[in-house]
């Protein structure tokens, strides 16, 4: 994929977590059912589910659709799928080979369309289970008539319970089809986006209150100005009795300089300094640093380094833009630590926001304010002047207003004009420096509330262009459903060739998905754990006995490898037991009477990952099926407990074969 500025980066920049990641949870309505829904509701719920690879809420919420009353041909064929789906003949109950068996009744009874033909030809294919090779000629006709959606389906969601012969027939047509769509719909370049954490929401420092000096300042400026009202009060009175004219003028003169002198003043001192090269001067603080061992915090500077060292300037190599922006780096990461920094945040949910502040800081630097986030224009030349010039005339006036009280006035007047005078410079001086304190907390507050609001309406577009862009190549259930099935058909096929069987050759297989480390996981709400890595488990149960095939397979690309063989009989395989804990996982463990035993990590837990309407049982149940666990389970339970006689269990002649009224 690529950013903004055109600059390519590929899924293992978000792939590269050592060990277990914790999980994404999608929010998501997909397969969420109001307990008032309609039938038809259920229904859709129903379908949607069976297509993403959950066969067993599916057929909960269609058989609660038909319950209530609604059913035709479609209804039906979908029912149908989810009751054989991912399941074998052997697996179905008594009660669910009586339902079918009652469905294949009711099939005459519906309108001639594309959904009954569907129906027919299901129940069809079941009803050749076990018959004799070549027998199956024409339903597999009537199969490859059928339109398109409901012929891969069938194949689909009958995959383990076609074998033999049959299954031979087919599979040259189940593997065109899994080659056709194992890439399909842009998957190298999307998957990643499926495991990408939920970003979080932008944040921004917020702006300081006034300061504690700022506080003094504004309580000790009233004394200040009652003290320079009395004194200037006392010099004004000795002058005016000695020379009430010129007392006047010089008090008009004082007056209006004082009044030049704190409009342009204010202008030249009233604002805060500009910040030293910090780039961060003058924000909040932290509200404690970060502690020494706070995983979050070095993550989240690792992070920096990472998009500063990708984000640069053309003036710049990787290593020479890093070193000139240390302090920046430095603060920003400090900043978004404090900000973030909370119990079981990832860093990867605020990476959109690190990988925005690289841009921002790349084309500040172009803009040459990087080191100046608060630039202000300097003081007009003219600004300056004029104070200097007002408080000299400020100066002039109130020394010519001494020496006006001082000449006319008797023993210890001359006293009294001068304490008056002095008094009147240091309460104005005091006055002046308390006024001009206030006045910069009140520009920085409203600078900082400015930036504040600047800043968070910047990172506020940043995160909906980000979160924009995940919704729009985010992988759908149905896609990342659909590629993990091509993925396991084409490791069946090279299974298969490598060990020169045809299916004619096997009496079932089976095949059990895990989480291979180091992974991401995802899931929507409702749904199954998916992984970026996992390890396939292939099954292949022959007459002969049982050959395990396994390999790690890396989902984004759909690469393999540390491929392992093993062969063994069937008496060979003495126990089968399952491990649960809650903080732990399911654990699969193979006991063969000559070899160690062996444990499959099936799955992790995920209690602590549950939304607040989600059952952990159910969850759990949805995720071991959807791995493959219940299946294959059963199989190697049979086995372990009937060896070699559990094949006479599974002879195909054995079974009882569907029809289908007229």
């Amino acid at each position: 994929m690529s950013d903004s500025d055109g600059a390519t980066y590929g899924s293992a920049a978000y792939d590269s977590t050592i060990g277990i990641q914790a999980g994404t949870v999608h929010n998501s309505n997909v397969y969420f059912v109001h307990p008032d829904a309609s039938p038809q509701e259920k229904y859709r719920v129903g379908v949607r589910l069976l297509e993403d690879g959950i066969p067993g809420r599916a057929r909960e919420m269609i058989t609660d659709a038909i319950a209530h009353g609604y059913t035709n041909a479609e209804v039906r064929f979908h029912w149908v799928l989810a009751v054989l789906s991912a399941r074998t003949y052997h697996d179905l109950s008594t009660v669910e080979m009586q339902q079918l068996h009652h469905a294949s009744g009711l099939v005459r009874g519906y309108a001639e369309d594309e959904w009954k033909d569907a129906l027919r030809v299901t129940f069809d294919l079941l009803a050749a289970l076990g018959t004799a090779s070549g027998t199956a000629g024409p339903v597999l006709k009537q199969l490859q008539d059928l339109p398109p959606r409901q012929h891969d389906a069938i194949l689909r969601h009958l995959d383990l319970m076609l074998t033999g012969g049959l299954k031979d027939d087919l599979w040259a047509e189940t593997l065109e089809r899994a080659g056709a769509e194992r890439f399909g719909n842009d998957r190298v370049k999307r998957v990643w986006a499926y495991f990408e954490p939920l970003p979080i929401g932008a944040r921004a420092v917020l702006p300081r209150m006034d300061t504690e000096a700022a506080a003094a300042a504004r309580a000790a400026l009233p004394l200040r100005v009652v003290l320079f009202v009395v004194s200037s009060a006392v010099l004004g009175a000795l002058a005016w009795i000695a020379h009430p004219v010129q007392a006047v003028l010089e008090s008009l003169v004082a007056v209006g300089a004082s009044r030049v002198a704190a409009r342009y003043g204010v202008q030249w001192w009233g604002r805060q300094s500009r910040p030293a090269h910090s780039a961060d001067a003058g924000a909040v603080p932290p509200r404690g640093p970060a502690p020494a061992g706070d995983g979050f915090t070095k993550h989240v500077h690792s992070r920096f380094d990472h998009y500063f060292s990708v984000r640069t300037p053309h003036s710049f190599t990787p290593e020479a833009w890093l070193a000139h922006t240390t302090e920046v780096r430095s603060d920003l990461a400090a900043e978004i630590a404090d900000l973030y920094r909370e119990s079981r945040i990832s860093v990867d949910r605020v990476t959109w926001l690190i990988r925005h502040l690289a841009e921002e800081a790349r084309d500040r630097h172009n803009d040459g304010t990087l080191f100046d986030r608060h630039r202000q224009d300097p003081t007009p030349a003219r600004t300056k002047v004029l104070t200097v010039a007002a408080l000299v005339v400020l100066g002039a006036a109130a020394l010519s207003g001494l020496s006006t009280a001082v000449s006319g006035a008797d023993e210890p007047g001359p006293l009294w004009a001068f304490l008056a005078l002095l008094g009147a410079a240091w309460s104005g001086y005091e006055a002046a420096q308390l006024w001009l304190q206030f006045r910069r907390e009140r520009h920085r507050v409203a600078r900082e509330a400015r930036r504040y609001q600047e800043e968070l309406a910047a990172r506020q577009m940043a995160y909906q262009r980000w979160k924009a862009f995940l919704d729009e190549i985010r992988p759908s259930e149905l896609e990342m459903e659909t590629w993990f099935t091509c993925d396991k058909t084409w490791f069946v096929d090279e299974a298969l060739r490598h060990h020169r069987l045809t299916w004619r050759d096997l009496i079932t297989h089976t095949i059990l998905v895990a989480p291979a480390r180091p992974y991401r996981r995802a899931r929507v709400q409702g749904g199954p754990w998916r992984y970026s890595h996992y390890v396939i488990h292939l099954f292949l149960f022959t007459r002969d006995g049982i050959r395990e095939i396994s390999s790690d397979l890396k989902f984004a690309d759909s690469t393999r490898k540390n491929e392992q063989r093993s062969n063994y009989r069937f008496d060979a395989l003495s126990s089968v037991q399952v491990t649960e804990n809650a903080d732990v996982g399911y654990d699969l463990e193979l006991i063969l009477t000559n070899g160690p035993a062996r444990k499959i990590r099936v799955k992790d837990a995920d209690a602590h990952q549950l939304a607040p309407d989600e059952s952990a049982r159910e969850i759990s149940e949805i995720s071991l099926s959807s791995a493959g666990f219940t299946h294959t389970f059963r199989l190697l339970e049979g086995v372990a407990a009937d060896g070699k006689d559990w094949i006479e269990r599974r002879n195909p002649d054995n079974l009882t074969p569907f029809q289908v009224a007229d």
